[in-house]
């Protein structure tokens, strides 16, 4: 049986093995919508970088997943293109590379913040409701508020998104449930639920005996990290139908950094999203 979260077994090269999964479902993706004659297409990444990375892999440089993106073309391509990049430089890299090198296509390169933007996107699709739009979300730890997730409720969106489980949410959860004000509001405001549902969720009281007699202490659960991939996964389940197995990245000593994961209400979408991480990435 193949367990639901799929681990990344090659050393925490974790950008290329991203960029292979997108890039494998929106072939299959393009293919499926080719078919439906009434449909339009749009391709939405929220952090698209430069254009190019270093591999972490094979000390070189490589295009990422916006200009492989751009490269499908046979059978199909995609109708629209929307890259989302905050940082100026970046941006203006990016810009230029799909200016000189992918001419023609419909690239829109913009420098916003990306809750922003998927607010936008929501907007126009319910609009438009010819439209659908396969969108990839690779965030700067936790700058995705799940306002701007909860805003794709019912639309026809297929959503691959980095979750920062290990890196940044659990960073988060003190061991003692000894959280900031600023942090806790962090958290509710990554995860879309209230401060009490938090510690009720990942915190437990525990009787101890000390010098003075028995004293109860909280101690956060264990297995946090995959806690927290778990939750994430179930609030996604509060906005669309399905979300697909889980691809775990790990750092060198097997800790929990990601969880890379796909949300869709389509069932087809749900069935290729899983054939795509299995093959590659089992345990």
């Amino acid at each position: 049986m193949i367990n639901s979260s799929i681990m990344n077994n090659f050393g925490g090269n974790w950008t290329e093995a991203k960029m292979d999964i997108v890039v494998s479902y929106a072939k299959a993706y393009l293919v499926i919508m080719n078919k439906q004659d009434w449909s339009k297409t749009i391709y939405f990444d929220g952090f698209a970088g430069s254009g190019i990375i270093d591999s972490e892999k094979s000390n070189e440089i490589i295009k990422g997943t916006a200009l492989r993106i751009l490269e499908l073309e046979d059978p199909f391509e995609f109708d629209i293109y929307y890259f989302v990049e905050l940082n100026e430089v970046h941006k203006n890299e990016l810009e230029k590379r799909v200016n000189d090198n992918y001419f023609g296509k419909n690239a829109h390169v913009v420098k916003a913040d990306c809750n922003e933007k998927i607010l936008s996107m929501s907007k126009f699709l319910k609009e438009n409701k010819n439209y659908r739009t396969l969108a990839f979300i690779d965030p700067y730890g936790m700058s995705v508020d799940w306002s701007s997730i909860n805003s794709l409720k019912d639309l026809g969106v297929d959503l691959w998104i980095l979750v920062p489980t290990g890196i940044g949410v659990s960073r988060m959860l003190k061991n003692n449930g000894d959280i900031s004000d600023s942090w806790f509001s962090k958290l509710e405001k990554f995860l879309g639920i209230s401060r009490e549902e938090i510690i009720n969720h990942f915190y437990k009281k525990q009787v101890v005996n000390t010098l003075f007699g028995e004293e109860s202490i909280t101690v956060k659960e264990a297995n946090t990290v995959q806690k927290i991939g778990e939750l994430y996964k179930e609030r996604l389940l509060t906005i669309f139908k399905f979300t697909s197995d889980s691809f775990v990245m790990k750092n060198s000593t097997n800790s929990i950094m990601y969880h890379f994961m796909m949300a869709t209400n389509n069932p087809n979408a749900l069935k290729i999203a899983n054939e795509v991480i299995r093959p590659k990435y089992k345990l």
